[in-house]
């Protein structure tokens, strides 16, 4: 370990107290997804303390902090601003029914730990790219109902790093490096790399049929809800087309199913969720979801009617990179490395941006509980504030020293699916499909 990543660590360690606080303070005001405006001011106002220059009100609440030369790769250090709806956790928000069930308050002090360390001018002088510090907002999923209220602000993608893409707020990235807290089965408390992950598409789905009394005449209305349980019956007896290669999960809820019990239902409304491990899986799986909603409204003499709910993409997988795998070996951390068949049947929008950027991506322990569930909790703040802060800074260093050697070597060797506007004009195409 050279005197910089020794001084890296000491900034961080003399910052200790500041980077738990952070963390405990943004977990006590957890906020939802393109509101999260104390979190982003409270994040926005460390990082003007810190020296970088900072943009606010990216994709509505989004904060980058910006350093460095426009020369040579810019490498962006990513947290997330916003909490997930979770009304039964004992930190939940009482006004907005949200809370840090999904850790991503840790993230937000991992990015910031290292944004201690990367003020320092010294250590800044031995960078030969730019850094940036990019605290994103709604990562968790924005329910149908909230998304034209978005719109009317201007939102158009609706997942926060998707509409950060579309607005050129990550235009300034050649590689991004995120973390999280496990979200796979990991015994080691660092899982070093970016497993293969699904991606998914939702829909909400208004069911038309005719009324008429339930008693007097039902034979001459047309029952939404018999349409829509019918859809939903199909959709299960499909089950056994799908492939576990992949990794295929589709759900279902019902949103409203009539308005009185006594009038055969005229109308039901449903949401429904299709992920898999592949673009193109995701639209096969979509494609037989519509033959099931289209047959039993045919069956019944219905129709259907679609909003597409703009989902995630999948995951492009990356092996842990040797600047990751050194930080991690000098810290002395116990760690595990992505493996081939590595697979989180979970999903992230980080997956859209492993679609154009290479991510580098860590994942830790320091919790126990369930993930988005009310027994999560942060049980030791050292594993899930301190060392990942140590862990992203001194692989930022490593990537980003000696003339950035290593960032350019990712950066040249990747393969993107898209580039920005092949993706903007990917996720167009699919909001106008019906």
């Amino acid at each position: 370990m050279d005197k910089t990543e020794q001084k890296i660590l000491r900034l961080i360690d003399e910052n200790r107290d500041r980077i738990i606080e952070f963390a405990e303070d943004i977990a006590a005001h957890p906020e939802p997804g393109f509101e999260e405006r104390r979190t982003a001011e409270k994040t926005a106002g460390l990082l003007r303390e810190l020296g970088y220059e900072v943009h606010t009100g990216l994709a509505l609440t989004g904060v980058r902090g910006d350093w460095g030369p426009e020369k040579g790769p810019n490498l962006t250090i990513i947290g997330e601003l916003d909490a997930i709806g979770c009304k039964t956790h004992p930190m939940a928000d009482p006004a907005n029914g949200t809370a840090h069930a999904c850790g991503h308050h840790a993230q937000m002090a991992a990015m910031m730990g290292s944004a201690f360390a990367f003020a320092d001018p010294e250590i800044r002088k031995e960078l030969g790219g730019s850094l940036s510090f990019f605290a994103v907002p709604a990562e968790e999923y924005i329910d149908a109902d909230r998304r034209p209220l978005l719109r009317e602000k201007g939102v158009q993608f609706m997942s926060g790093k998707s509409e950060l893409i579309r607005t050129g707020a990550f235009d300034r990235t050649d590689i991004a490096m995120t973390t999280h807290v496990h979200m796979v089965p990991v015994e080691e408390d660092f899982y070093l790399g970016n497993p293969a992950c699904n991606g998914f598409t939702a829909e909400r789905v208004t069911v038309r049929g005719k009324a008429a009394h339930a008693a007097v005449d039902p034979w001459n209305g047309v029952n939404a809800l018999s349409i829509a349980t019918s859809a939903i019956q199909m959709m299960g007896l499909m089950r056994e087309t799908f492939r576990e290669e992949d990794h295929v999960r589709l759900h279902n809820v019902i949103r409203k199913a009539g308005d009185v019990l006594n009038s055969v239902p005229d109308e039901a409304v449903l949401e429904t969720k299709v992920r898999a491990a592949s673009l193109e899986k995701i639209q096969e799986i979509r494609e037989k979801v519509h033959r099931a909603y289209d047959g039993a409204a045919y069956a019944f003499g219905g129709k259907i009617e679609r909003e597409v709910l703009q989902g995630y993409m999948p995951i492009i997988p990356r092996g842990a990179d040797e600047a990751l795998v050194d930080a991690a070996r000098e810290l002395g951390l116990k760690y595990r490395t992505v493996q081939k068949g590595d697979f989180n049947n979970a999903c992230t929008d980080v997956g859209d941006l492993s679609q154009i950027f290479p991510v580098v991506n860590f994942t830790f322990k320091g919790f126990e509980g369930k993930l988005h569930g009310a027994d999560f909790r942060i049980t030791d703040p050292e594993k899930a504030y301190i060392l990942p802060a140590k862990l992203l800074a001194l692989t930022a260093y490593k990537l980003l020293k000696n003339g950035a050697e290593k960032a350019l070597e990712i950066k040249r060797n990747h393969q993107p699916v898209f580039d920005t506007e092949g993706y903007v004009r990917y996720v167009e195409q699919l909001l106008e499909r019906k």
